[in-house]
């Protein structure tokens, strides 16, 4: 049987390029390796492009790790929540220390983000992949 790959590994086996940039970026890899278990809500690459010009090539240069790494902070949960258990909150704390805000109206949302792929399992954490990057509240995007 093979291994269960970690949230690192899993995210970079979805073919979720920008985010294994800027977790690499944030310095959040070793985190996401540890044992966990975290739940990350993982923003496409085509989410990353929705985001104004340039904004993610700003956020990797080494003066914005502080404001990259809040940002990608803001993505991550600690525990391992399942859609299933998702579905039955209203909002979940976030490792960035805001919280994300969860609808299960007409599909699952996340602030303004559509849940795409739920329950990607991983060794130390679930991963549910979003249309949208979660922006915290304080924090300014270029």
């Amino acid at each position: 049987m093979d291994r269960l790959l970690d949230i690192v590994e899993t995210v970079a086996a979805q073919k979720l390029s920008t985010l294994v940039a800027v977790l690499s970026a944030a310095g959040l890899n070793a985190t996401l390796k540890s044992v966990g278990p975290y739940t990350l809500f993982a923003p496409t690459d085509i989410a990353f492009a929705k985001l104004p010009s340039n904004t993610v090539s700003e956020l990797l240069q080494p003066e914005n790790k502080e404001r990259l790494n809040s940002v990608i902070n803001y993505h991550v949960v600690q525990g391992r929540v399942m859609s299933d258990q998702v579905i039955e909150l209203k909002s979940v704390r976030t490792g960035q220390g805001q919280a994300l805000r969860i609808y299960a109206d007409h599909g699952v949302r996340v602030n303004d983000a559509n849940m795409i792929k739920a329950d990607v399992e991983a060794s130390n954490g679930v991963i549910h992949v979003i249309d949208s990057v979660l922006l915290p509240s304080a924090t300014a995007i270029m």
